[in-house]
């Protein structure tokens, strides 16, 4: 589908700091601000809700979506739980729809167990926004899709067929059994490995559950179960930083090939120390920024998110909606020795 990217200049602003999430955490509870294309009367108070809070990944991303309502003369509030468990994000979203949030931008643990408190908060005129990780299309107004759920998994495959040789066992460190998102990614990976990479086998799907003791534990386990095994691939920023924790200090370290989807910052030192080669991912950071773009255009009516309508996301420019209302970021990038210094997220 694309060819393995490592160009510097892929990405924008790239250099905004968890630091942002602490400047907009402190949401207040005004329900109306001016700004946007609504005028004064549209309600561009946004609340995010990522699977779990303390997850880097997430503080990255929210903090591009604190950047972006600040930008539009919004209101920006973060809440969520400590675990991603299926059910834990019900509370807050209850929470948000009673305190009459506009928008609520929300990346899903699970694709239907969510979806009840969801309708109660858009019968409440609340604009419900996905990243990340979708609910079923029926359960929300607009999906902010990070790239497509092909181009993430044929990279991933691409990535651990190129540091094993193209031969050999695998096994993927998943986040949970339930994450929309990296389901999707592994059925295509599966398929991708069928199709072009028939000496590569898959020998097991373990999950972390997005939790770094568990996760690293995980990795312990495929190792001691499977000898023979020359790699692993972890689409979560938690596992695969657990795993290579535990590689990078383990008899592995140099002989099984770890890649995935990581934050720079996050894998820096495992890159550096030869742990792992290369891994990718798409700017967390322009996910979040882009996703309150489209709360607020949703909120102000320059948008109902049927498909062919455009808005515009600040410095990222126009977006268009495509099919099951969702809009797709971009392509995703790899992350090496060689330019990994040129990021900081």
């Amino acid at each position: 589908m694309f060819g393995l990217k490592r160009r510097a200049g892929t990405f924008a602003a790239l250099t905004l700091g968890v630091a942002l999430v602490a400047a907009g955490c402190g949401g207040d509870d005004t329900n109306t601000s001016g700004g946007g294309d609504g005028g004064d009367d549209a309600n561009l108070a946004v609340t995010f809700l990522p699977k779990n809070l303390g997850n880097p990944y997430f503080d990255t991303s929210n903090a591009g979506g604190a950047e972006a309502v600040e930008e539009f003369g919004g209101t920006y509030e973060e809440v969520g739980p400590t675990e991603a468990s299926p059910t834990s994000q019900v509370s807050y979203i209850q929470t948000a729809a009673q305190q009459g949030v506009g928008a609520l931008v929300v990346s899903a643990n699970d694709p239907e167990a969510i979806c009840d408190a969801l309708e109660e908060a858009r019968s409440a005129s609340v604009k419900i926004v996905t990243f990340d990780s979708d609910t079923n299309p029926d359960c929300r107004d607009l999906f902010i899709n990070q790239a497509s759920a092909e181009g993430i998994a044929k990279v991933q495959i691409d990535l651990i067929a190129e540091q094993i040789g193209g031969s050999g066992q695998i096994a993927i460190l998943s986040a949970s059994a339930n994450a929309t998102n990296q389901n999707a990614w592994i059925e295509l990976m599966e398929e991708e490995l069928a199709a072009s990479h028939p000496d590569i086998e898959l020998v097991e799907v373990v999950y972390g559950d997005d939790d770094d003791q568990t996760s690293f534990d995980k990795t312990a386990a495929l190792l001691q179960t499977h000898p023979e095994l020359k790699g692993i691939i972890s689409p979560t920023t938690v596992g695969i930083a657990a795993a290579a924790r535990y590689l990078s200090t383990s008899e592995h370290k140099g002989s099984v090939a770890l890649t995935g989807l990581g934050t720079p910052n996050q894998m820096r030192e495992y890159v550096k120390d030869g742990t792992v080669t290369a891994f990718a991912l798409w700017n967390p950071a322009d996910l979040g920024y882009l996703a309150a773009f489209a709360a607020q255009a949703l909120a102000t009516g320059e948008i109902t998110g049927e498909e062919g309508d455009t808005f515009e996301a600040g410095r990222l420019g126009s977006y268009e909606v495509g099919p099951d209302a969702s809009v797709l970021l971009g392509d995703p990038f790899v992350f090496d020795a060689a330019n990994i210094d040129d990021f900081d997220f």
